[in-house]
């Protein structure tokens, strides 16, 4: 114990033996802090207090129920803190104790945390650093009134207790000195001890400290080790609306971390902050309508906001989900109190990332309600709105409720406040699902969204940017849009974009600057602005998903720039990079290579260079695919490259041709047509001829040959004719 220490308790010791009164300047605080009922006790008991308080340590004069000594309920929640711990629990020690116990309990709870836990985890979720007061450092006068305080909570009645409590909130909570004071000696074991009791003064007065110091990271631990959560949910069984509005609070606040939200669910918390929402549709006594209406509703808010915290675990989404969450928080969308809604939608916009929310959110018409908020005056609930139309829109249904219920125009018109930008993420993000259709990108272009768009390019945060290039990648699949983006100068902000290193922003970014090379002028600026040299590098990107999408914008580049081939053979070392992702396990990669290997073979030249890397024995190796999109791709490259050389005699001599046949029996009339078209090329070689009759090519074809697709009817028709004519050859050299 410091000196310090040492003299505070000497101190108190000295006022106990000469029976002082409590200092004067305490006395207003306790008077002020008091509601009026607990005003009123202190009235009656004050002669009382200010005599025997002092005089010998007050024993609790109320047959308290569950009031137990820290030494039992330790023993009571063992299970939760003696594992943790790695030993007692001291009043002003270490709580989270770095020993082996430690380790042991965070690898048994690894596993299970990959499962459950959804990847919207946050930052808070790594341990803190403990924060420990130094017994030499300089502290507030506040710190140890608190601690003086605490020690009236330990030994006090439950007059005493009361007092204690409210002079204890009257201090300012939220400071950091504050909290850990409370902790440091041992205060919030008495707090959580103060939830067990029958009294409601005294645990409602607890609830408030607690709702207050837990949003201190390393409280929010304590109050978890320390057993507290399970008792809060048993309070959420309280007849007392206070009382289960502060427990789902304070549960609210804690649930900010894996190992909290992990107890809430166990302990059946879930389940009964779900029943919280269905407070507000089942208010009793309609002719005091007024008083239990608010008191309803501010207990449904509670449940949201303690249900918003839990949503972050993929576990307890899918508990929110079977305990009949979602009709409930549709119900709740229809409110207009704003302070509701902002939990509401948060809960829903962390639950809509999994499919089965999706599902039963179009089931609800949760989206026409999501929409009708967004024109609210709130920022923040307009930020949550777009971020769960942003989640919801992956799917083509929602996508058009949004548009049909008129959401569209409110999201364009929000891109012009670009000084909150939480919302303007989640905005960009709404606008970038909703782009996937077509029929949104009209209403967009109609909207001037697209300009707008353009004008975020620059000096936005990445998590803005990711959304606005991903929305004009898909606004950019249209002609009209294209032209857009390059007159209102576009083109070169994308460019500048692909020097970065947010793996998600390059495959946007890559995206769009593909669709903007489908137009050859636009493609005449990125080729000017060297964007083709960047786009080739990027395959190098050790991402998978980068690599695919930059091969798949080198395609339009290469289709549309003026000398293409000499473009090609300019990047040293190009061709050979592109050879070898053939060697890669990436099936989008794979497929991507084999595009752009199709639009470098065009080139005589660049076909050669491609050929002395071995660009045939890596096209042979993939031919036993199942991938129709592979299959596509790869059949197209295997046609091109036929064209050189003795590539077609290798194809055979690799074993590609047999593979090939068997493509024709996709569902896919894409694959039958490129496939159509690479066993043409190969039936010049009379081995290939062979080897398609073998495998049952003609019948195939024979039935393609009536397609309506033009391309596939001649490439059908050809193969079976250098068949034929090889069979003829051979029956005529038998007889000759």
């Amino acid at each position: 114990m410091s000196k310090q220490d040492v003299r505070f308790s000497e101190e108190w010791d000295k006022e106990k033996e000469l029976n002082e009164a409590p200092e004067k300047e305490e006395e207003p605080t306790l008077q002020k802090a008091l509601p009026a009922s607990g005003k009123s006790v202190l009235e009656k008991n004050q002669i009382n207090f200010g005599k025997s308080q002092m005089t010998k340590r007050l024993e609790p004069s109320l047959n308290w129920k569950a009031t137990v000594d820290f030494k039992d309920h330790k023993n009571v929640l063992r299970d939760t803190q003696e594992e943790r711990h790695g030993g007692k629990l001291e009043r002003s020690g270490t709580i989270v104790s770095p020993g082996r116990a430690q380790l042991v309990r965070k690898s048994a709870e690894k596993i299970e945390e990959i499962i459950s836990e959804s990847s919207s985890e946050s930052e808070e979720d790594e341990e803190p650093p403990d924060h420990r007061q130094e017994a030499n450092a300089d502290l507030p006068s506040e710190y140890w009134q608190i601690q003086k305080l605490v020690k009236y909570l330990k030994g006090g009645n439950q007059t005493a207790t009361v007092i204690a409590l409210c002079s204890m909130k009257d201090f300012n909570l939220a400071q950091e000195t504050c909290q850990l004071a409370i902790r440091d000696v041992g205060g919030l074991e008495v707090l959580i001890n103060l939830l067990d009791t029958d009294e409601v003064k005294c645990k409602i007065g607890s609830l408030k400290i607690l709702k207050e110091i837990s949003h201190n990271p390393q409280i929010r631990r304590n109050i978890v080790d320390l057993g507290g959560l399970p008792i809060m949910v048993n309070i959420l069984d309280s007849p007392h609306k206070s009382l289960k509005c502060l427990a789902a609070e304070t549960i609210a606040n804690v649930a900010k971390f894996r190992r909290a939200r992990r107890a809430v669910r166990r302990h059946g918390g879930i389940t009964k902050l779900v029943a919280l929402l269905d407070c507000a549709h089942n208010s009793q006594e309609p002719a005091q309508s007024s008083l239990y209406d608010a008191r309803d509703v501010e207990v449904a808010r509670c449940g949201a906001l303690a249900l918003w915290s839990c949503s972050k675990s993929y576990a307890n989404k899918e508990a929110i989900r079977k305990a009949g969450g979602i009709p409930l928080l549709a119900g709740l969308l229809k409110t207009s109190h704003e302070n509701m809604l902002i939990p509401v939608v948060g809960t829903l916009q962390e639950c809509a990332s999994e499919e089965n929310y999706r599902a039963a959110i179009k089931a609800e018409r949760i989206i026409e309600n999501l929409v009708k908020n967004l024109n609210s005056e709130n920022e923040q609930l307009q930020e949550h709105c777009a971020m769960a139309i942003y989640q919801c829109a992956e799917d083509k249904e929602t996508r058009d409720l949004v548009r049909l219920h008129g959401g569209l125009k409110p999201l364009a018109s929000l891109l012009n406040n670009t000084d909150n930008k939480e919302r303007l993420a989640a905005v960009t993000g709404a606008i970038w699902k909703c782009s996937i259709s077509k029929e949104n990108v009209t209403k967009f272009r109609e909207y001037k969204a697209i300009e707008t768009l353009v004008g975020l390019l620059t000096d936005q945060p990445e998590e803005v940017l990711v959304n606005v290039v991903g929305a004009l990648g898909e606004c950019c699949q249209e002609y009209e849009n294209r032209v857009l983006v390059r007159k209102c100068g576009g083109i070169q902000p994308l460019v500048n974009l692909l020097v970065g290193i947010n793996q998600t922003l390059l495959v946007n970014v890559t995206k769009a600057v593909g669709a903007c090379a489908a137009e050859p002028e636009s493609m005449a600026i990125i080729d000017r602005l060297d964007g083709v040299r960047l786009l080739w590098s990027l395959l190098k990107n050790p991402h998978p998903d980068v690599k695919a999408s930059a091969a798949w914008a080198l395609c339009p580049c290469i289709q549309n720039a003026k000398d293409a081939g000499e473009m090609v053979r300019s990047f040293v070392g190009g061709l050979e990079l592109v050879v070898n992702l053939l060697k890669s396990d990436n099936k989008e990669v794979l497929a991507s290579v084999c595009a752009a290997i199709t639009n470098i073979a065009k080139d005589q030249e660049n076909l050669a260079v491609i050929t002395d890397h071995g660009v045939v024995p890596l096209l042979s190796k993939l031919a036993n695919t199942n991938n129709d999109k592979l299959r596509r791709h790869l059949a197209e490259a295997i046609s091109r490259c036929c064209m050189w050389g003795r590539n077609r005699v290798a194809f055979g001599e690799y074993k590609a041709v047999a593979p090939l046949v068997r493509y024709l029996k996709s569902n896919d009339p894409n694959v039958h047509r490129a496939t159509a078209q690479a066993l043409y090329q190969l039936s010049e070689d009379a081995d290939n001829c062979i080897t398609m009759h073998e495998n049952g090519a003609v019948k195939l074809l024979l039935d393609m040959v009536g397609s309506p697709d033009q391309d596939l009817q001649e490439a059908a028709a050809g193969c079976i004719s250098n068949i034929r004519r090889l069979a003829l050859a051979t029956e005529k050299a038998r007889y000759t």
